[in-house]
């Protein structure tokens, strides 16, 4: 039987070694208290010799001989014990420390949960806060009346227009449009009826509008469309007619039955104006033309043909 072990504390861990190192000192710990089985065995086997042998009788020779044997296997036992005894120590601490580690993670897992809590608060928070911000920005660039655009993005959108128009050789058509019955719709029947025929005015035109055209209230009964980039006059006489006949048809609001009768103006861009200003003074000089004619709609053309 061959039982000799070298002790090679070396390979022993160390507490910061990783779960895999741990799995393999505890597989060396079960080698070890194998082989001092091994150990305590061969001891026992030695010693029920030596009685046998000491009962029949043995020489000097013989005594020691036994004796040195019986000292080298208990040697191996004690080496066995001691190798066994670092390894679990090893362990023991090794356990220990992971421990500690285990409890340090479940600490900062319950850290972790806390902020991603917090996160997504904040995250709520900052999307409730970034919806009140928009319906705010919507609130000042949309009538608080009709709920389309105002004078405000009017503009902002009309000096777009133009610098792509101009970029773009394009034509543009400003349309002022003005509701000749509404004040007295207004005075007759009151503020809660006028305001809802401005909210259908705003429908209407809402239906007639073109993709990349914009309308808006302009104040009091006073409506704007432009139209970006309508290929000819023709076409923007043609939205014109259209926008007339849709906002004169007969309206009724509760048990009423009203009649809206518009008059319209439109400058053309560049040839009745090349900037914001002077194509908004022109469509609304061609507006009175079209009221004061009676004409339904007038280009500012016809305003210039006057001598106006």
């Amino acid at each position: 039987m061959n039982n000799t072990i070298t002790p090679n504390h070396g390979s022993l861990l160390t507490p910061a070694d990783t779960p895999a190192s741990l799995e393999k000192a505890l597989e060396k710990s079960e080698d070890v208290k194998e082989k001092m089985v091994d150990c305590v065995t061969e001891l026992a086997t030695v010693n029920e010799a030596v009685k046998q042998e000491m009962a029949t009788g043995i020489t000097f020779r013989q005594a020691k001989k036994a004796l040195a044997q019986s000292e080298s296997v208990e040697e191996k036992v004690q080496e066995c014990a001691d190798e066994l005894h670092e390894v679990n120590q090893v362990l023991a601490e090794g356990i220990g420390d992971r421990n500690e580690i285990n409890r340090e993670l479940k600490k900062m897992g319950r850290k972790l949960a806390a902020t991603q809590h917090m996160l997504s608060h904040a995250q709520d928070v900052l999307a409730v806060a970034e919806e009140a911000a928009e319906q705010a920005v919507q609130r000042t660039l949309r009538d608080f009346v009709t709920g389309i655009p105002n004078r405000e993005l009017f503009n902002d959108r009309l000096e777009q227009a133009i610098a792509l128009a101009e970029r773009g050789g394009w034509l543009l058509g400003v349309m002022f449009i003005d509701l000749d019955r509404f004040k007295a719709i207004n005075d007759t029947h009151g503020h809660a009826v006028g305001d809802r025929v401005l909210q259908a005015v705003a429908q209407r035109l809402d239906e007639q509008v073109r993709s990349g055209d914009t309308i808006c209230r302009w104040g009091g009964d006073e409506f704007l469309y432009l139209l970006v980039n309508p290929q000819s006059a023709g076409n923007i006489e043609g939205v014109a007619r259209k926008v007339l006949d849709r906002i004169s048809e007969i309206l009724v609001i509760d048990d009423l039955t009203l009649s809206i009768e518009p008059s319209i103006g439109i400058a053309v861009y560049p040839s009745n104006g090349t900037t914001a200003e002077e194509l908004l003074v022109n469509a609304d000089a061609a507006m009175y033309r079209a009221k004061k004619m009676k004409t339904g709609f007038n280009f500012f053309d016809d305003v210039q043909q006057d001598g106006g």
